[in-house]
């Protein structure tokens, strides 16, 4: 029995009233539904690297590996239960020192259809500068991902997830540490799976990091989409922004949990988050729980907000004056909702491919 798993087998189940569980108990997320269990038989996904138009990618490497660890304390649950099904094996993304180039890398992941599980870190060197594309694909029963990471000094880092996965449960678990003076933009964007449960962390225990996170969810028919995002400032001269935008419709639930921690020390630093949630049907249903611990005095700011609601009716009517029929009115206004958080991902075209990724999921927000 490996450490992880030892560690996992003594933990008790988490109980809803935990921060991070208490819209979707650990039981609804686990590939069998019982807590004690550890499915043997996980396979791993298929995974390619290449630049984003098709072409091989020159200097950057993904390699197998068997001693990559959590960068810091998470969840003990997730964290452990990760590290025992991928059975210690992960994948490393290297990107060396001073590398850059213009065009985005893209992380194809298609899952097969069963129980797998795939742990991916992303090593970022100094003064490096990088655009990672990550698409999830394919038919899901239950995919495992532990996202782990660590960016070097003055690197500037762009990382978007996308997932894409047809049906099934996602349990997701990122660890993010900035390096000093490094810049992170997290994008986060969703039209897969039946259930998500996420839960995202970022470290910034460096001064001078900075983290812009992201995030542009489109929750249709019976989904369950519930993310925790964890930011905390420990250094000096930190800052951080969460926008978090969610479209829901059908009989969808979406969940968006943000906890920012400014801790003692942290002099000077600067953090904010909003959530905003777009009801597209009586059925829909949205929670945003945005919190603060601030245990530091000098800070820049520090401030959170959440914001529910329909489709604006005098937006809907002022297309509609011009010409566009209400089915029409409303997409368009879908789209500016969901564009929003899309645009700030990167350039035009990072953009351009995000908007391909994820436009045939908008036909099924207004069921």
């Amino acid at each position: 029995m490996g450490v992880s798993e030892e560690l996992y087998l003594s933990l008790d189940e988490p109980p809803t009233s935990d921060h991070l569980w208490r819209y979707t108990p650990w039981k609804k997320i686990h590939p069998t539904g019982n807590f004690r269990e550890i499915p043997e038989n996980v396979g791993s996904p298929k995974i390619n690297l290449s630049h984003v138009d098709g072409t091989p990618v020159e200097g950057v490497t993904l390699e197998a590996s068997e001693e990559v660890e959590v960068p810091f304390e998470g969840s003990p649950t997730t964290d452990s239960f990760l590290m025992t099904v991928t059975k210690g094996n992960s994948l490393v993304l290297s990107i060396p020192g001073k590398w850059t180039s213009e065009k985005p890398l893209l992380i194809d992941i298609e899952t097969n259809g069963g129980v797998e599980a795939l742990h991916m870190h992303i090593l970022a060197g100094d003064l490096s500068e990088a655009t990672i594309l990550t698409r999830i694909s394919g038919p899901c029963e239950w995919l495992g991902l532990l996202r782990t990471a660590e960016t070097g000094k003055g690197s500037i880092v762009t990382d978007i997830l996308v997932n894409k996965t047809q049906g099934g449960s996602l349990m997701r678990v990122d660890a993010v540490r900035a390096g000093r003076d490094s810049t992170i933009t997290s994008g986060t964007v969703s039209a897969g799976s039946q259930r998500t449960k996420a839960d995202i962390r970022y470290l910034l225990d460096s001064p001078g990091s900075s983290l812009n996170v992201l995030g542009s969810l489109l929750s249709a028919e019976k989904m369950h989409l519930d993310h925790h995002i964890e930011i905390s400032h420990t250094a000096p001269h930190t800052y951080s922004r969460l926008e978090w935008h969610t479209a829901c419709g059908g009989a969808s639930t979406s969940v968006g949990t943000g906890m920012l921690r400014i801790e003692k020390g942290a002099k000077k630093a600067d953090a904010g988050q909003i959530f905003h949630n777009l009801l597209l049907s009586k059925k829909a249903s949205a929670n945003s729980i945005p919190e603060l611990e601030v245990e530091e005095n000098d800070v820049v700011g520090c401030g959170h907000g959440t914001a529910n609601g329909p489709v604006d009716e005098s937006q809907r009517f002022y297309l509609m004056a011009r010409g566009f029929s209400k089915q029409e009115s409303e997409d368009a206004l879908i789209a500016a909702f969901l564009n929003s958080t899309l645009t700030e991902m990167g350039g035009e075209g990072v953009h351009s491919w995000l908007i391909s990724a994820v436009e045939d999921a908008l036909v099924n927000l207004n069921g």
